[in-house]
C-alpha cells in the first residue's frame, strides 16, 4: 500500500480516540510508519533527502522504543504494509501532519496519566514525535530548495 494511504489510515485511527492503551498503540503505529517511510526515503528517495531520511528513521525508531510495543498482528502493522512511497513531497506533507497529531494525542495522554511512568513515557514520545516532525519539515524545505534551483 502506498505511504499516503497508510498515513491517512493512521490519522483516522488516531482521531478515533479510545482508551489510553488504544491511543498508545496508534501512536506506536504512527512512529513505526514514520520509521518505515524514513527508511524507504533513505534508500530510494531523492538524493538530497537521504541523510535527513536516515535521521528520521532513527528518531522514529526512538519514538517506538520509548513506548511499550502493542500486541499487533503482523497483518495489522501498517509499517509492514508499506509497498511504495509515491510522491515524496505528498508523503512528507501527510507524515508531518500525522506526527503533529501524534504529539497532540500524547499531550492529552500525559495530562490524564494516573502514574508517573506513563507520564514520562508520553513526554519522551512527545519529544521523539516533535523531532521526527522537524526532520520531515527539513526534508520538505530541501525539496523546495531543489525545485527553486531547477532551471525553468
Amino acid at each position: 500500500m502506498d505511504a499516503v494511504r497508510l498515513i491517512v489510515t493512521s490519522r483516522r485511527a488516531l482521531a478515533g480516540g479510545g482508551d489510553a492503551p488504544h491511543v498508545m498503540a496508534e501512536v506506536w503505529q504512527a512512529q513505526a510508519l514514520a520509521q518505515a517511510i524514513g527508511s524507504r526515503l533513505a534508500v530510494a528517495g531523492p538524493p538530497e533527502l537521504r541523510g535527513e531520511a536516515l535521521g528520521l528513521t532513527e528518531l522514529a525508531g526512538r519514538g517506538c522504543g520509548v513506548l511499550d510495543r502493542p500486541d499487533i498482528a503482523m497483518e495489522h502493522l501498517r509499517a509492514a504494509q508499506l509497498t511504495e512511497l509515491g510522491d515524496a513531497r505528498q508523503a512528507l506533507l501527510c507524515l508531518g501532519g500525522l506526527l503533529g497529531e501524534v504529539g497532540i494525542a500524547l499531550v492529552g495522554l500525559a495530562s490524564a496519566a494516573d502514574d508517573e511512568a506513563t507520564y514520562w513515557q508520553c513526554m519522551e514520545a512527545i519529544d521523539a514525535a516533535d523531532e521526527s516532525r522537524d526532520r520531515v519539515l527539513d526534508m520538505l524545505r530541501r525539496l523546495a530548495d531543489r525545485d527553486e534551483a531547477l532551471p525553468a
